[in-house]
């Protein structure tokens, strides 16, 4: 669909040339409205497909407690071809079409007309449609793509071979062209129709019930105009019922409505939220990060976290964004995740990566965090995992039952089996924290030789060692290791003193600027996730498909593990204890494949 998109250039300059400079006579609105029209629409799918996964995360009025993976997200991708195949008809249309020229804004007849053209023709021709593409001739070769989907998202409405689609805009364009040979067209009734079209494929397509029970009890024959996602859901799970469009009337009149709607429809509505044992506490990153939450982009979501450059096109936007997190000034849970029996969520915090940094950003941050953490404490979650430490918290809040736990402890453990075997040395280089303290200590303890480049360093860490391992921590300009443990802080210029082929391990939560082609990069600490957790259908900022921070995971194992103990402050956990749990687990390290480039 790239050539496509180019395709529909060359019309967008011409119409808007055209409005601009032609008499204002000849000056056509609905032409050059076509273009703006087409964004109008794809910002409607995606608040929907931002909408749904906020609330099917939550798992209030959830219908399906099926999956989403990454296969999905993939298929469904490319939602916006549909919108783009149909801006391409109308401006063929517009240009062949002598009646579309110069419509006016509002005629009541040609809004009747093409409410019942729809409710006669375009829905009875779908349902018969439909059925038809259930046939298993037509079914394996086209309608299968679609129903490869048994839980749904609103983008799941428009993912059909391109067949399908011919078909669908042939059938709705039934009202459109009628309403243009008789006259009766309008800007309003094509407009109208067309988001009616998208709003209801979206909101049936919802993996949550959200259609109020008192429509129905004020209006009981509206049962037969409008269908609810949980009757639509059937369909993809049942695929032998519930064929019709928007208005279930037809599945009455023809016996193919599924017994159990109306007890799957209630049962949704009545549904709460779902309680998690573990929380994933995080925040973001960039301004752009929020393009590649979950709620964002499904298909940036589904990729680890880089730039593009086209994101800065969309500064207003993003502007907007920052002024609702804001605003809004409380936690929001993005994601959901099933860990055998355990129930998982990640909650972000409204503040990006540069606000931690900010001095006078720490009470409001430190009170986001107190009341995410308290939120969790009163519906009874087993487990929070922290980016950061979280004996503040604990001290100002002794009677927590819920289990702060920060991950140092895995980290250290990833980025001490993350060192070659056979190395004696290595280079300590980055802001100090827990992780590298505690991986310092483990390897001079173990008899491994560290060299940092920072006297204030070596001091701190040679104070918390014994004579014996003391011997092996050292002070020194130069750099003997081609390993080196790097934090944050690590400069370009720093990275040029390291060898040729040198091995940079991160212990920190972000990853190093890679200054350096001849050098190896290491992820972040990390593991990959075991197949048993579910719903895994996007990135962890930078991190490859179903690979998970160190941080993220110690929470799943200590959850998983029931240890029902703190873990922040200054308390480091059993690093061989939890590395061997999360190996039992399934989780696995990550093999670097990747090798320098020495040319």
């Amino acid at each position: 669909m790239g050539m496509a998109r180019r395709l529909q250039v060359p019309w967008a300059i011409h119409a808007t040339y055209s409005y601009m400079f032609k008499d204002p006579s000849h000056r056509d609105f609905g032409y050059v409205t076509i273009f703006p029209f087409l964004l109008t629409r794809m910002l409607h799918n995606q608040l929907w497909i931002s909408y749904s996964r906020y609330r099917t995360a939550k798992g209030s009025n959830r219908i399906i407690d099926k999956n989403i993976e990454f296969d999905q997200v993939d298929r469904e991708r490319n939602w916006d071809d549909q919108i783009i195949f149909n801006g391409i008809l109308f401006y063929i249309g517009n240009t062949y079409i002598k009646e579309s020229h110069n419509l006016p804004w509002w005629r009541t007849d040609g809004v009747v007309w093409t409410i019942l053209l729809h409710a006669g023709p375009v829905e009875f021709l779908y349902y018969w449609l439909h059925r038809a593409l259930h046939h298993h001739f037509l079914y394996s070769r086209y309608h299968s793509h679609h129903h490869s989907s048994i839980v749904t998202e609103p983008i799941t409405s428009v993912i059909h071979p391109f067949g399908e689609h011919v078909a669908y805009f042939a059938l709705f364009s039934i009202p459109l062209l009628t309403t243009l040979w008789t006259s009766t067209a309008s800007v309003v009734s094509f407009a109208g129709y067309i988001t009616y079209i998208d709003f209801m494929n979206n909101m049936g397509h919802c993996n949550f019930e959200h259609i109020p029970k008192r429509l129905f009890s004020i209006f009981p024959p509206l049962k037969y105009l409008v269908y609810t996602p949980s009757y639509h859901s059937l369909h993809h799970t049942q695929f032998r019922t519930n064929y019709s469009l928007f208005m279930p009337f037809y599945d009455y009149v023809y016996g193919t409505m599924d017994k159990s709607s109306d007890t799957l429809y209630e049962s949704s509505l009545v549904r709460k939220d779902d309680i998690p044992d573990l929380v994933h506490l995080t925040h973001l990153t960039t301004p752009e990060s929020i393009y590649h939450l979950r709620l964002g982009f499904a298909s940036f979501a589904s990729e680890p976290h880089k730039s593009r450059w086209y994101l800065w096109l969309m500064w207003p936007v993003t502007i907007w964004s920052m002024m609702i997190t804001w605003i809004y000034g409380r936690t929001f849970i993005v994601e959901r995740n099933i860990f055998k029996n355990h129930k998982l969520q990640t909650w972000a915090v409204p503040k990006y990566t540069i606000q931690y940094c900010m001095h006078w950003q720490k009470e409001w941050i430190n009170n986001l965090i107190e009341d995410a953490i308290l939120e969790a404490d009163e519906k009874g979650v087993k487990e929070e995992g922290l980016n950061r430490n979280g004996d503040f918290f604990l001290r100002k809040h002794p009677q927590l039952k819920v289990k702060l736990i920060d991950g140092s402890s895995l980290a250290v453990a990833i980025v001490l089996n993350s060192i070659p075997k056979g190395t004696t040395q290595v280079v300590l280089r980055g802001n100090p924290t827990k992780v590298a303290y505690s991986v310092a200590l483990a390897l001079c303890e173990g008899g491994m030789q560290v060299f940092t480049l920072n006297e204030d360093d070596y001091k701190r860490i040679k104070a918390k060692l014994n004579s014996e391992a003391g011997n092996n921590l050292f002070l020194s300009k130069n750099i003997p290791s081609k390993i080196w443990l790097v934090g944050d802080g690590l400069s370009e210029t720093e990275q040029l003193k390291a060898s040729k082929g040198t091995m940079f391990i991160p212990f920190s939560q972000f990853p190093p600027k890679k200054t350096r082609k001849d050098c190896l990069y290491n992820t972040t600490p990390a593991m990959m996730a075991p197949k048993h957790i579910e719903n895994l259908d996007s990135c962890e900022n930078w991190l490859p498909r179903r690979v998970m921070s160190a941080w993220r995971v110690a929470g799943i194992v200590h959850a998983a593990e029931e240890w029902n103990v703190h873990e922040c402050g200054n308390v480091v956990f059993g690093i061989e204890k939890i590395w061997k749990a999360s190996l039992e687990h399934g989780f696995r390290p990550l093999v670097v494949c990747a090798e320098p480039n020495l040319n």
